[in-house]
Order: C-alpha cells, then structure tokens, then sequence
C-alpha cells in the first residue's frame, strides 16, 4: 500500500514518558516529510501545546496540520489559519463545576490562551498547564462567568475517584458530549460527535486524500475510534490493551524505544 498521510498522537506516541521527541524518532519524521508523505500531529492537548512538538519535528516548514482538542480544531500550521472548530454548549462548563465540585475532583475549562479552573489547581491541572503552555486562571464561580464558550474541559483527580465518576458522567452528559479518558488521571470533554476522527475526515476531504492511504498511530483511548478509522491503525506498545484490540498492527517497541521510527520504517 502507498500511504500517503501519517497522524501521530503526541502523548505515549511520539514523545517519551519524559515528554520527550527521541532524535531517532524526529529524524525519522523529518526525513518522511522530506520524501513528500504528510504528517499531521492529532492531540488532546490544546494547539499552544502542539505548537512545539511541531516545530522538533519541523511540521511548520512543511503544509502541515494539526488537530488540537481531540479533533475540535484544526489548524494549518504553517500560516496559523483555524480551518475547522467545535465548541462546548455554553451551559456545560458550568455543569461541569458543580459536579467536580461534588465529587471533590479538578476541572479546567480550555479558553484561547488560558486555562480557566473552577477549582483550586491539583498536581494533575498543573502537569496540564506545563504540558500545554497555558496559564491557569482560577475562578471562585464558573457559574457566575455567563456563557463560557469554550473547546474542551478536563476533570482531573486520583485514578480511583475518576474510574468512578467517568460512568456517571456518561450517563449525565451523553446526549451533550463527548466523556472519555485520556490519561489514568485526565477525564476529558469534548463536543458531542467531535473526535480525531471527526476532525481527520474533515482534513482528508481538504487534502483529497482517501482514508485507506493514511496511518494513525495512538497509545490511549482518546485515539481508539482514529485507529479504527485509518487504513491502517497502529497501536504503540505500551498502549492498553483495549487500545491494542482496535488496531491492525502493534509496534515491537514502546514510545521510550522509538516505536514511531519502527512504524515510518514498515509502512513508508
């Protein structure tokens, strides 16, 4: 198969446990690039949190793309021009507060350039503002903000406590948005119907490039439905096993092995 598109999650993917790009794993990109394959970085993280894994991997010197938010924007990176974007219903942040409010968890509400926290800032929300580059601007009352219009929210807590209150907030929130798990202690919300591959089908109709020509390659459940959208869906070694199950192809070696020099290796 000549694939002509490969999309890389960012976290446990294409960085290392330290967040990290390995200089096997950037030069194997950039070389890809090079030979004319595009590479598009899909991320739950916010695009001030893409921005510079991109530019290691030199997408911005190339007609690249990113999907930032699970999908929720699409940006092209090398003019900054927001091609596609979805936003939360404006009551649901406020909903959200209340219930993290209840179950004693952290909640950040993703707005352009800030990340609004309803909550006295955890160690999780605070790992997220250096993740993504974005400052956290705490408010007593996210209620008493008026429509918080916004892409995405994050509850952050213990494992444990989350594994708890993920099924009630499913229940809660289904027919609104999009409940899923991103990380052990992320549990994110996004709009209804809104995933990387609802962003991905948007860009290949801009690219004119058909679904069975592209590679997805992920490591968590955020990128379970992509894996199952791509021609070929490969999943990183490390990633759960239920994340594995989805996929076509396994990697041998994990993100802190340079798995994605191993992918770039046997599909292009």
């Amino acid at each position: 198969m000549d694939y002509k598109l490969l999309v890389l999650d960012i976290d446990g993917t294409v960085t290392n446990s330290e967040k990290e790009v390995l200089s096997k794993t950037r030069d194997a990109v950039i070389r890809l690039q090079k030979q004319g394959v595009k590479v598009v970085l899909a991320s739950g993280r916010p695009p001030e949190g893409v921005y510079p894994v991109a530019r290691i991997l030199q997408l911005d010197q190339h007609d690249s793309y990113l999907l930032a938010f699970n999908g929720g924007k699409i940006i092209r990176i090398r003019t900054g021009e927001c091609i596609f974007e979805r936003h939360l219903p404006a009551h649901i942040p406020k909903r959200l507060w209340k219930d993290a409010k209840e179950h004693g968890v952290g909640i950040g509400a993703y707005r352009e350039g800030v990340i609004l926290s309803g909550t006295r800032p955890d160690r999780y929300l605070e790992l997220e503002s250096q993740i993504s580059r974005m400052p956290i601007e705490c408010r007593e009352n996210l209620e008493a903000e008026g429509n918080v219009i916004v892409n995405q929210c994050i509850l952050t807590g213990e494992p444990d406590v989350l594994d708890r209150i993920e099924p009630i907030l499913y229940r809660r929130y289904f027919h609104e948005a999009e409940i899923f798990r991103s990380e052990p202690f992320y549990l994110e919300v996004s709009p209804k119907n809104v995933d990387k591959a609802y962003g991905l089908k948007y860009l290949l109709r801009i690219l004119d490039i058909p679904r069975d020509k592209m590679v997805c390659c992920g490591d968590s459940f955020n990128d379970i439905r992509m894996l199952q959208y791509a021609g070929m869906g490969v999943a990183m070694k490390n990633a759960p096993r239920e994340v594995k199950m989805v996929a076509n192809v396994v990697t041998e070696n994990d993100n802190d092995h340079d798995g994605i020099v191993e992918v770039v290796s046997r599909f292009f």
